[in-house]
């Protein structure tokens, strides 16, 4: 059993317990509130009994003219067990007749005098461990009273009885323990039959998940839990069970594509360097075929013919040193030399140069370009690279002409700061099923190139911890956004010096 089981059950098994306190406790003072009320209302109903007998007959002895019996009468009744004293006071607090003979003549203490001049009939008095109920009834003049007492005594007297609470004090006390001992005895039952619940239905089924979801957490993906109830935590293992096979799917779907990407790229690993040695090799004899046919056409001058022909041999060992550079560039390629650079001047000066490619006719080139941007920590000649393709790319879209625009903006993450650049055209966009390739390297929807021209964009971008995107709209162009970041960010902190001048791109 771990610690956060044991924690999670007994704070449950607490809980539930002082609820259970709680709820018995509340309905067991109420009833000994009851209780207590009742014994105390028989112990009143029984002094208004006697009280009231005690009264009828001091009456009829008074009425005879027999005083003395009154006091008979007083000190019979006066040996009750249950009643401490019975005596008349007149109004003037002075004790007249008692049952306890030595306190004739005294002063009647306080309580008494108070439910008197309240008018109230009974109440309940304490002194030490000792507690009463002391009960009074106004003896009022009559017409029998009159050869007695003066015609203008309207009360002759104040009857008095105190009646020990001591039996029900005792009852009570013997009920509360009763009271309080099934509370603890119902309170015990219910709390062991509450645990046990807790134990059977609900810490067994957690810690067997727990026990699974740490398997699983160790990498052991055939883990399962067999459901003990149909109940909540049921389906819940249920669930996990289908998670961790939908899990265990995922991972072989997972080593398997790692295992074909592994591959794929031990094969393009392959292919790049032998697409190096392949570029390597042939650059240089492109370079002196090229030196030896420029050199061979100064003989035809004037051959209209022949020089065409010449220049669309140079024009193909053009494409050819340009297809070789890309392969040896993408096998080997070189690493950024970091500076700070004005992206905004890149921007023009790569639409310079761009522009005097035969695909710059008939396209239009809007530029938004925001005003105050901050430098950019970046190699020059590889960004400018990257928006040459781009820029190529685009024009190389619309054939029949179209616009180009281009935007670039300052945006903030946070403490970072990004330049973002937006180049977008209005041509037919890129197909939905190659937008997903074209960065992929040697895929190509042209009928010449190798298809590394946007890998080795990424590529770049990737080195400056930058991002390239498209969005695009089939039928209504596709725009490329670059977003470079204004301070040296993780490898780009190892930047390099300054270099010089960037020459055209076009002759990468």
């Amino acid at each position: 059993m771990r610690r956060g089981d044991v924690r999670l059950f007994t704070r449950i098994l607490i809980l539930n317990v002082v609820l259970l306190v709680v709820g018995i406790g509340s309905f067991t003072l109420f009833h000994l509130q009851r209780e207590r009320q009742h014994l105390f209302d028989v112990s009143r109903q029984h002094a208004e009994v006697l009280l009231s007998t005690v009264e009828r007959t001091i009456s009829n002895a008074m009425c005879t003219g027999n005083t003395e019996e009154v006091q008979v009468v007083l000190e019979l009744v006066g040996n009750s067990p249950h009643l401490l004293k019975v005596r008349i006071f007149h109004p003037d607090g002075s004790v007249r007749r008692s049952s306890l003979v030595g306190e004739v003549g005294q002063a009647v203490d306080g309580g008494d005098m108070g439910l008197f001049h309240a008018g109230e009939r009974d109440g309940i008095f304490s002194v030490g461990d000792k507690e009463w109920l002391s009960v009074q009834s106004v003896i009022r003049s009559g017409p029998a009273c009159i050869g007695c007492h003066d015609a203008a005594d309207e009360v002759l007297g104040i009857l008095n009885l105190h009646v020990s609470l001591d039996e029900t004090r005792e009852q009570l006390r013997a009920t509360t323990a009763l009271f309080a001992g099934s509370t603890l005895l119902m309170v015990g039952a219910l709390a062991l039959g509450l645990g046990w619940v807790l134990m059977h239905f609900v810490q067994r089924p957690i810690r067997g998940l727990a026990a699974q979801m740490a398997r699983v957490e160790q990498g052991d993906l055939s883990a399962r839990i067999a459901p003990l109830h149909n109940d909540e935590l049921g389906r819940l293992a249920q669930s996990f069970n289908a998670m961790v096979e939908r899990l265990e799917q995922a991972r072989t779907q997972l080593r398997n594509f790692h295992f074909q990407q592994m591959e794929r790229a031990d094969r393009l690993a392959s292919v790049g360097e032998m697409a190096s040695g392949v570029a390597h090799e042939i650059k240089n004899p492109l370079a002196g075929i090229s030196a030896a046919i420029s050199v061979l056409s100064e003989a035809f001058e004037g051959d209209e013919e022949r020089e065409a022909i010449v220049a669309e041999v140079l024009a193909q060992i053009a494409r050819l040193n340009k297809t070789a550079t890309d392969l040896l560039y993408f096998g080997r390629p070189a690493p950024p030399e970091f500076t700070h650079a004005d992206l905004n001047e890149l921007i023009d000066r790569t639409l310079f140069f761009a522009s005097q490619h035969p695909e710059a006719r008939n396209v239009e080139v809007r530029k938004a370009l925001a005003d105050h941007l901050p430098p950019v920590w970046v190699d020059e000649k590889q960004i400018q690279q990257v928006l040459f393709n781009i820029f190529i790319n685009a024009m190389q879209a619309m054939e029949q002409g179209g616009i180009i625009e281009v935007a670039s903006m300052l945006e903030a993450r946070g403490a970072e700061h990004w330049v973002r650049v937006r180049i977008g055209d209005n041509g037919p966009g890129i197909a939905p099923e190659a937008l997903e390739q074209i960065f992929t390297p040697f895929f190509t929807t042209k009928s010449q190139g190798t298809g590394l021209g946007l890998a080795i964009c990424r590529q770049l971008l990737d080195e400056h911890q930058g991002r390239l995107c498209v969005e695009n709209q089939v039928g209504q162009g596709a725009i490329f956004t670059l977003e470079l970041p204004t301070e040296p960010v993780g490898r780009n902190a190892e930047g390099g010096a300054d270099r010089g001048k960037t020459q055209d791109p076009g002759g990468r």
